[in-house]
């Protein structure tokens, strides 16, 4: 093999792990997150609150808010189907946005929160989509690992636990979007909360799967 086509050769191998980092395309399963660094994501006051550790998004410190900006759909997604294996604990918070957009600091002021928390003072519990269709059950523990999945078509949106639907919304037509956020047949990224400096959360496996609009 001469040095030309060994050099040819290496260059598409790389091109081809850097391709299979961000796909699956067996099911269509996309990855947002390598497992080594937040390449991809944005965070603009209190970055600190997110770390890379172990193959997982760490989030703990102030509040702050990471958002994807990779290139998958250009991060701009509507209707989708999002999952992410989430860890919390004990009296932690934190949650999922989707349709929403990077901003320097404060809580997104549009886009929609999908809540974890399993035992935080705020009611609201994991699986709640925050402040419209609540939870108010535990459905998983703290300490342990769960799979938050998370569908939304047009302006219908469901978001399972473990496979355990816990939410199955449709906005209606004839009823305006609560404050700012827009309504959900609309698009946006995503983003993983970081409540406050008392809790941590994990998260890992962050995935999405893009659907025809």
């Amino acid at each position: 093999m001469n040095y030309t086509i060994k050099k040819i050769l290496i260059v598409f191998s790389f091109l081809m792990i850097g391709f299979c980092s961000h796909a699956q395309s067996n099911t269509g399963w996309i990855s947002l997150f390598d497992g080594k660094t937040l390449n991809g994501w944005k965070v603009g006051d209190n970055a600190s609150t997110f770390s890379v550790d172990s193959g997982m998004i760490k989030v703990n410190g102030n509040t702050a808010h990471l958002f994807y900006i990779g290139p998958v759909s250009n991060h701009n997604f509507k209707n989708f189907e999002f999952k992410a294996d989430v860890m919390t604990k004990p009296h932690s918070n934190s949650g999922i946005y989707f349709h929403t957009a990077f901003q320097q600091g404060g809580w997104p002021e549009i886009g929609y929160e999908v809540q974890v928390n399993n035992s935080h003072t705020d009611w609201r519990r994991t699986g709640s989509l925050y402040g419209i269709d609540d939870v108010k059950d535990v459905v998983v523990p703290d300490n342990v690992w769960f799979t938050e999945y998370i569908k939304v078509v047009g302006n219908h949106v469901i978001i399972k636990i473990n496979d355990k639907t816990v939410v199955d919304y449709t906005q209606p037509d004839n009823v305006p979007p609560p404050d700012k956020k827009g309504p959900i047949d609309s698009s946006g990224t995503f983003a993983l909360q970081g409540h406050d400096p008392g809790s941590t959360v994990y998260f890992k496996n962050v995935m999405v799967r893009p659907l025809v609009n």
